[in-house]
């Protein structure tokens, strides 16, 4: 397995550890999963999100390259903003889903998913036509995530960075903890407000140090991948490789908001155009489970006559309110919110509600 910056501090702090996108990762550390959430949601937690990948493109040509590879319209953003989009993957489905940091209009940052680093690599290098110049950053930054209703307070004291003139989804490069150059970014993976660093990885030690330092009175913990995973739920944001992935369109996934036919052409736009005016089969829900359960990805989805009409992609006991919550792909007829669908959990039908 391959390691971060932070590894060894994981394992000191007595973190359960296992092998996530080949990247030996904090699963929990001995506070749990469930108090893990709660101190993000009430306070402040920080994250390893090293094994991300970043990839700079670079040149004349590099608008018109992003404009093809990606769904979104890229001309949309301003230097200093960030944009989510996705990688169309030529048959209907997605490679990835990645956010883009411009710089101007001829330097753009992609951060791209730690399990897809290889293949969006590979992606992108067969799709340049356009004659940009392309860096696999990845092994050269260590990342963290700071994320809670405290955290931008107490960030604020390792920078002289107005972090709250930095809006959602927008960035900035400055000095931080006495290291210059770190990426401040306001976009997050958790609902809970707070900044995602990006900064040279032999600097790690020294970022984590001023953390934990700073963050003393502000009860700041470490939080581990199962925590984040119940976090990003709680919000419905998606998970490549869950709830999107190769088999699975932006329109079937709800992403239709990211993909911009009248802007540009683009990887797939045809088949998306064709998939929207016929309409999809099948769409992603949000769901609350009426009965007391854990809807498991990979669980069927059922009518009420037990006929199946989908599959979970991704589900959980959700901490705050103790109640099965989860996402899945179902026939688009029972997609409307409200809907009463069920969720097969050992040949026992379970109600849950779209929502």
């Amino acid at each position: 397995m391959k390691t971060t910056p932070f590894t060894d501090i994981h394992i000191a702090l007595g973190a359960k550890m296992a092998d996530f996108a080949g990247f030996n990762m904090p699963i929990q550390y001995p506070t749990g999963i469930n108090q893990e959430h709660m101190i993000v949601r009430e306070g402040v937690g920080v994250f390893d999100v090293s094994h991300m990948g970043e990839f700079w493109v670079k040149g004349e040509k590099a608008l018109d390259f992003l404009q093809y590879i990606t769904t979104n319209d890229v001309s949309k953003l301003e230097a200093g903003k960030a944009q989510y989009t996705c990688f169309p993957n030529g048959k209907g489905g997605i490679v990835d889903d990645l956010i883009i940091y411009k710089y101007s209009t001829t330097k753009y940052l992609l951060v791209v998913n730690a399990g897809n680093i290889d293949k969006d690599w590979a992606w992108v290098n067969e799709h340049n036509t356009f004659g940009v110049q392309l860096e696999n950053a990845s092994d050269r930054y260590g990342q963290l995530a700071v994320q809670g209703p405290k955290a931008t307070e107490m960030l604020q004291l390792l920078t002289d960075a107005d972090l709250s003139a930095i809006p959602y989804y927008a960035f900035r490069e400055w000095s931080f903890a006495g290291v210059q150059g770190v990426i401040l970014s306001n976009t997050g993976y958790t609902g809970a407000g707070g900044f995602e660093l990006y900064f040279p990885k032999e600097h790690s030690q020294q970022i984590w140090d001023a953390l934990f330092e700073v963050g003393k009175p502000f009860g700041l913990a470490p939080i581990g991948l199962g925590a984040r995973d119940s976090l990003r739920l709680e919000k419905w944001y998606c998970l490549y490789g869950h709830d999107i992935d190769d088999t699975t369109s932006p329109l079937e996934a709800g992403l239709g908001w990211i993909t911009k036919f009248d802007a540009k052409d683009f990887i797939d736009k045809e088949y998306l155009l064709a998939q929207k005016a016929e309409g999809v089969k099948r769409k992603l829900v949000h769901f609350e489970c009426q009965e007391r359960a854990i809807p498991r990805c990979g669980y069927e989805i059922c009518d009420a006559d037990g006929n199946v009409i989908g599959n979970v992609t991704s589900g959980i006991m959700l901490p705050t309110t103790k109640v099965g919550i989860g996402m899945g792909y179902v026939q688009t007829a029972f997609a409307k919110k409200e809907t009463i669908i069920y969720v097969k959990i050992r040949e026992k039908l379970i109600p849950a509600k779209i929502v």
